[in-house]
């Protein structure tokens, strides 16, 4: 037989209370990603719209414009590519840009999806959830959570 006492009383109701604060969270931290999910999307679209980006999405959630096709050279995710690009957020400043070479599977998810499209010679927009990007922890001046702009030209493969 369990007696109770004041102090198994306190204890479980402090643990009744801690178990409904935890439920409470849990809800609202799904809420809060699926609004943010959703809001991401937007983002997106409006920035799409805005830039005249006449984009089609792919099943991944990237949306992207061929503005030059380029060759029948595509690369592949094991190709090491050469590509000029611009790299904005959604709010329209510029957070990289440059000239690289560099392995596509180990760069961002995103540009292993889009790249492709293309051949050598081609030019393509992209806009790239974070989740293909760089996630909820960022990079540089790259927020957590952020939808990335790209304007990619693919110069080369290897």
């Amino acid at each position: 037989m369990m007696t109770f006492t004041q102090k198994t009383l306190k204890k479980a109701n402090f643990t009744s209370i801690l178990a409904i604060f935890t439920l409470f969270f849990s809800i609202f931290t799904i809420s809060a990603c699926s609004k943010s999910g959703a809001s991401e999307q937007e983002q997106m679209v409006s920035f799409a719209k805005s830039h005249n980006i006449n984009y089609t999405t792919d099943a991944s959630g990237v949306l992207y414009e061929i503005i030059t096709p380029g060759n029948s050279t595509h690369p592949t995710i094991t190709n090491t590519v050469t590509v000029t690009y611009t790299g904005l957020l959604m709010n329209g400043s510029q957070f990289d840009a440059g000239t690289i070479s560099y392995p596509l599977n180990q760069l961002i998810a995103g540009w292993g999806i889009a790249v492709p499209k293309i051949g050598v010679g081609g030019e393509i927009k992209v806009l790239i959830p974070s989740s293909l990007g760089y996630g909820s922890s960022g990079a540089g001046s790259i927020p957590g959570n952020a939808p990335l702009y790209f304007d990619i030209k693919l110069s080369g493969v290897k």
